[in-house]
């Protein structure tokens, strides 16, 4: 069964409260106001992807889950420790929780994390550099989905700066997607 967690519930919700949203594939900010009935399409990696009343699709943030009456979403697997190891694994575990908000798989599945590299600093902390793409360089959702992954690894235990870059050389192609993803988007 597709529950309210995942996948493709489409389940009506009015809105509790005006709320900030991220317009699709625009990545243009916009607010709805209190009342506003959204379909829920897509809640993964803390996020809510909804179409409005109007058929417009958007983003919500997951520090936004009380506006839609939900719970803001926990992170799982996070190993303890703040070791440049313990924190590249910790960073490509984070990646996994974001998604591009159309397709239903994180972009470490979706092959878009080309690279996550730790470097130790002497204050104990760790520098990450991450080089992703975007499954087509016009995306607006770029750099939402670039801020995400510089947001969710910059929380983690023992990280000092991280940069994301976003790279377009070698492109994405369909071949760089994990197995699980071709699975979960009917392509084998």
């Amino acid at each position: 069964m597709y529950g309210h967690t995942h996948g493709y519930g489409r389940e009506s919700i009015a809105l509790q409260r005006e709320v900030n949203v991220v317009n699709i594939p625009e990545g243009t900010p916009g607010t709805l106001p209190a009342g506003h009935i959204v379909t829920l399409y897509q809640s993964l990696g803390g996020n809510f992807t909804v179409t409005t009343e109007w058929g417009y699709m958007v983003r919500i943030a997951g520090e936004d889950a009380d506006a839609l009456g939900k719970e803001p979403p926990a992170l799982g697997n996070l190993a303890n420790g703040t070791d440049p190891g313990t924190v590249e694994r910790n960073a490509w575990e984070i990646l996994k929780t974001i998604f591009d908000p159309e397709i239903p798989v994180n972009i470490v599945d979706l092959g878009l994390v080309y690279h996550c590299g730790v470097r130790p600093r002497e204050d104990g902390l760790n520098d990450v550099h991450i080089l992703m793409t975007l499954t087509a360089p016009g995306c607006g959702m770029g750099p939402v989905l670039q801020y995400d992954a510089e947001a969710a690894v910059k929380n983690l235990p023992g990280v000092g700066d991280v940069r994301v870059e976003v790279v377009f050389d070698p492109p994405w192609s369909r071949d760089r997607m994990s197995e699980v993803a071709k699975l979960q988007l009917g392509m084998i």
